[in-house]
């Protein structure tokens, strides 16, 4: 093992050589015919939200500061849930003039929230989906209507201009205190009744019980879902798994079903049904033995991969649900994905065993139509050379936990078995890094591993430092035996040209910088030395922070 010292380097910025495809696949166009870059149909955007975003910006933001400890319990220094049950008082209780399905758990909740709003979408209903964190913009956090377009930002500072003062002494009654995501989760359920959605799926941020989302009533609610059950923000929600599942079945709500996505530890479940069964909710369960879902190959939609899955369930614990569904092409892949479409499905079933017309053709359009920035997100041939790098196989994920690691490496194993492998990681500085690299390494050991640095929501707070991710990706390959060499970018560079180190070298490379698009060069530097195949993939993780700043630079 060569020990090199990590350097920083300068960051690059590329532009856009060609105009990109607005939301929707629908070109944009100004007043004179002309294509505008999306790039300026954000700005432009944005600069409408200004004072929206100016007065976040002013509240408290624990996605920049971190997650306090106990935050999510049942303490005196948990979140504050009577707190958020004033604020919306004060705007006149906007969550109960809809239905909603509230949707819980450490992993997963987005893409089970995408694909059960196409589904529902799909039937033709109006639909409003509340998710976090975003990618581009926070008006993705907020979708509407038939075709789930984010939320205009004249939308939003209409309606921020109507309510200013109602939140300006909100947030002089409770001295401050009212955070970033209190506001702007009440924002969404105003937005949600002005526009008279038929139905919201509303993604919990953290844990269930004390969350800011957990103020819809059972008579409000047609389903509670609950994804999977992990260890991710430990501190604040107890410690343990055992008081995570406690934190996450408070949104279970009496006799309401609730639908668990799993699998989990036995001790776990048992703590989750214990509770539904205390509120009389019946459960459905996705991970129940008769449902048979399977990836059955690798196929692809207009050059992109996708999957090829029979979702079959017959959830027959509490409620008759059941579908048979075959050849699925899911545009979101690996195996975690297949359980988030069926978690979706379930939740679908719930509403059609409540009245509502939804059709298996349905279900079957909106989980095909269903994909997410950042997740499993190959780039096109047109985004790989935007960024410098034509040719390039370029894959986004926003994994950064150790099961979402695993879900990864094991997803990449389904569609690219035999490609040889660069991942460039940056983290947040809270997670648990060397867990992450250790699932990643014990499925498949990469050509090089580029750690890097980005801002985490905006800031720079909660960054993992390169020593830190070093320290942790040495650690983990020394504990699985993984023989390499660590270098910084530029003696990297030296190296090569000095012969002191062959290009095409069995041992993995942990090369470090601190410009992101710097390590994406690297990067493909590397394949293309090693890669004779031309069957290599750049894989970009480790936040989705990380992977906004990609797509961002894609609009600059």
């Amino acid at each position: 093992m060569r020990l090199w010292g990590v350097v920083g380097s300068h960051c690059y910025r590329f532009r856009q050589q060609k105009p990109l495809i607005a939301v929707g696949g629908r070109t944009l166009l100004n007043g004179l015919g002309l294509k505008r870059n999306f790039s300026e149909m954000i700005s432009d955007e944005e600069s409408e939200m200004k004072d929206f975003n100016a007065y976040l910006d002013n509240l408290k933001n624990h996605e920049k500061s971190g997650v306090p400890r106990g935050a999510g319990t049942d303490s005196d220094d948990g979140f504050d849930l009577g707190r958020m049950k004033r604020l919306m008082q004060s705007l006149g209780n906007p969550q109960a003039k809809f239905k909603a399905i509230h949707i819980a758990g450490t992993k997963g909740k987005g893409s089970t929230a995408a694909f059960l709003s196409n589904i529902v979408r799909a039937e033709g209903y109006s639909v409003g989906c509340y998710t976090s964190p975003h990618i581009k913009t926070i008006r993705e956090r907020i979708t509407l209507g038939r075709l789930g377009d984010p939320v205009s930002a004249k939308t939003v500072n209409s309606l921020f201009q109507r309510i200013k003062v109602v939140l300006d002494q909100a947030v002089q009654l409770e001295m401050g205190c009212l955070t970033h995501f209190e506001v702007l989760t009440a924002v969404a359920f105003n937005l949600f009744a002005e526009e008279n959605v038929e139905i919201a799926v509303i993604e919990a941020g953290l844990g269930g019980a004390r969350d800011a989302t957990n103020v819809i009533s059972s008579s409000d609610l047609a389903a509670s879902v609950i994804t999977t059950i992990g260890e991710e923000h430990l501190a604040a929600l107890g410690g343990s798994l055992e008081s995570i599942a406690i934190a996450k079945s408070g949104i279970i709500k009496y006799g309401r079903p609730v639908v668990l996505g799993g699998s989990y530890l036995p001790h776990i479940e048992l703590i989750l049904c214990n509770k539904a069964s205390s509120m009389c909710s019946p459960v459905i369960s996705v991970s129940d033995p008769k449902n048979r879902s399977k990836i059955k190959g690798i196929s692809n939609i207009s050059g992109r991969p996708c999957q090829v899955c029979d979702i079959i369930l017959h959830a027959e614990r509490d409620l008759p649900l059941c579908i048979e569904l075959y050849d699925v092409k899911l545009r979101m892949l690996g195996w975690h994905q297949l359980q988030n479409a069926a978690t979706g499905t379930c939740a679908a079933l719930c509403l059609r065993d409540q009245g509502w017309r939804i059709s298996d053709e349905s279900i079957r359009t909106g989980l095909e139509r269903t994909q997410l920035l950042g997740r499993s997100q190959f780039l096109t041939s047109v985004e790989a050379e935007a960024l410098g790098l034509p040719g390039a196989t370029i894959l986004l994920d926003g994994a950064h936990t150790k099961e979402s690691a695993k879900a990864l490496a094991n997803m990449i194993q389904i569609t690219h078995p035999e490609a040889q492998l660069v991942f460039v990681v940056a983290m947040a500085s809270d997670k648990d890094h060397r867990a992450f690299a250790k699932e990643i390494l014990a499925v498949r050991q990469p050509d090089a591993v580029l750690l890097t640095e980005v801002g985490i929501a905006g800031d720079r707070n909660r960054t993992a430092s390169l020593s830190l991710l070093k320290d942790s990706w040495i650690e983990a390959s020394n504990e699985l035996g993984v023989i390499f060499s660590e270098f910084g970018v530029i003696e990297y560079r030296e190296s090569l040209k000095d012969r002191s180190v062959r290009s095409d070298e069995q041992d993995m490379l942990v090369l470090s910088s601190s410009s992101l698009m710097e390590s994406m060069k690297v990067g493909g530097e590397i394949l293309g030395s090693r890669c004779k195949s031309g069957s290599g993939v750049l894989v970009v993780t480790g936040s989705l922070h990380v992977v906004s700043s990609v797509l961002c630079s894609l609009q600059k």
